[in-house]
């Protein structure tokens, strides 16, 4: 049997591109290499978790793995590295910004613009930014730091990560021999994806100063 099971291996087409050098952790590991990587991402750590997730679901196209098993493993890890980050956030997040904030132009002042930015808003970003790289990573400390009631933070969270392990698991099981193009468009859709943000953050701002100018001209 494991005989068998190294010649269909060997005889596999290799998994294309970017995903290729995940292939021999994943035969290593399987679905622990699964959760390692989205676990240890989704608070902070520099690991490439969503490419980890489109391979893997490649991996589990090519019969070794089970395509239901990566999503429900992905999905957990993701939600609760997020948690994870959100405790540190909580704990520790506002204190250190207040602390060395100031080396990067993060006021004390911002940080309260920004905690009632997430009060208001927060569920819409914690689902959006599951899908921005580089929000993905701090979504959850960010969170934290302005003190994001944690039950609204769970329920976006898994919403955000339910939609995000479902799209690349799906296209990553179903692409086939068309999955070379999906790291390219991995790359759009994350950089489409921090431009609507901006855009959005942008346009909230100037819609507040807009209707602060009419306040002051009426009073």
């Amino acid at each position: 049997m494991r005989v068998h099971a190294w010649v269909v291996a060997a005889t596999q087409k290799p998994l294309p591109g970017v995903f290729h050098s995940l292939e021999p952790t994943l035969h290593h590991w399987g679905y622990l290499a699964v959760a390692f990587f989205l676990f240890f991402e989704d608070f902070g750590v520099p690991l490439p978790g969503e490419t980890m997730l489109i391979a893997a679901s490649l991996y589990a196209g090519a019969g070794h793995l089970n395509v239901w098993l990566v999503g429900l493993i992905a999905f957990t890890a993701a939600v609760l590295g997020d948690n994870v980050g959100y405790v540190i956030g909580r704990k520790g997040g506002r204190e250190l910004i207040e602390r060395f904030g100031k080396y990067v132009f993060v006021t004390p002042a911002r940080l309260d613009r920004a905690e009632a930015f997430f009060t208001r808003h927060g569920g819409k970003v914690v689902t959006i930014a599951r899908f921005v790289e580089g929000l993905r990573q701090l979504n959850g400390i960010i969170a934290g730091t302005v003190e994001m009631p944690w039950r609204r933070f769970v329920l976006f969270n898994a919403l955000g990560a339910a939609l995000w392990v479902g799209t690349w698991t799906s296209l990553g099981y179903l692409a086939g021999n068309h999955v070379e193009t999906i790291g390219r468009y991995t790359t759009y859709a994350a950089i489409a994806g921090a431009v609507l943000v901006v855009a959005w953050g942008v346009w909230h701002i100037r819609r507040r100063r807009r209707h602060r100018a009419a306040s002051a001209a009426g009073s």
